[in-house]
């Protein structure tokens, strides 16, 4: 690679201590939290190194109930959330069948059982989550997420239907056409589930600002790397992800 990493910034340019992002990319001074009902919770893997254009921290940062944690494994969700959860009432946004989403075409958000089938009571099912978990990582990285910790098992699975691709276009190519970043996922999540368009828009105009912003840093792109699918894969869990980010 050559010029400026994207990881590290120009040189001198000190990360942002919110987003962790170089002053150049930071928008954090443009960011007005959004009061969520739905709780947002991103695992992000230790070894998760796109902090540049990674929007993981950005997407907790833009929400007033959310909370990003680092590491491999906890023995349960209550552990990570520092209070009791039924993780029944939880879901976690999962790489589950193409066609459970593909045959609701009009759902932006599809729960599908453990056979990757779509539930025949979307409403119900859909009404009854509290709280998303979003696996922040390229595909391997939320795999092993996925795998150490069983306890994900107890959780709703949902998939995503994007009607376009990812925003990241050119300056990250995604492995899939319907891979979103971790903002991306969660936007369309809170939107479809508290039924909250205005999330989604809000969520959306951030993580353009700050493309924007990269767009005009002069910043080399990283290189492609197999990456975090948001949606269908018949093995294993999530968010940035697909997607990474």
């Amino acid at each position: 690679m050559t010029g400026t990493s994207a990881d590290s910034g120009p040189p001198g340019d000190a990360p942002c201590p919110h987003c962790g992002k170089p002053a150049a990319l930071c928008v954090c001074a443009q960011v007005t939290p959004i009061d969520n009902a739905v709780f947002v919770l991103i695992l992000q893997h230790p070894q998760e190194q796109d902090r540049t254009l990674g929007t993981a921290r950005l997407t907790a940062l833009s929400l007033r109930n959310a909370a990003l944690k680092v590491g491999l494994s906890w023995p349960n969700l209550g552990k990570i959330l520092g209070r009791p959860a039924d993780p029944r009432r939880w879901a976690v946004l999962y790489l589950g069948s193409v066609k459970a989403a593909e045959a609701l075409p009009g759902r932006a958000v599809v729960a599908i059982n453990r056979k990757g089938e779509a539930e025949r009571d979307q409403d119900a099912a859909l009404a009854a989550i509290e709280g998303v978990i979003l696996l922040d990582g390229t595909w391997s990285q939320a795999k092993a997420l996925w795998w150490r910790n069983p306890w994900m098992l107890k959780c709703r699975r949902v998939v995503l239907n994007p009607e376009r691709p990812s925003r990241y276009g050119a300056v990250r190519r995604e492995p899939r056409g319907d891979a979103l970043s971790t903002i991306e996922a969660a936007a369309m999540l809170l939107a479809a589930l508290e039924r909250r368009p205005d999330i989604e828009a809000t969520l959306t105009e951030t993580f353009e600002r700050m493309l924007a912003r990269y767009r005009a840093s002069g910043l080399t792109p990283p290189r492609p790397v197999s990456r975090r699918r948001t949606r269908r894969r018949p093995a294993a869990g999530t968010a940035s992800a697909r997607r990474r980010g």
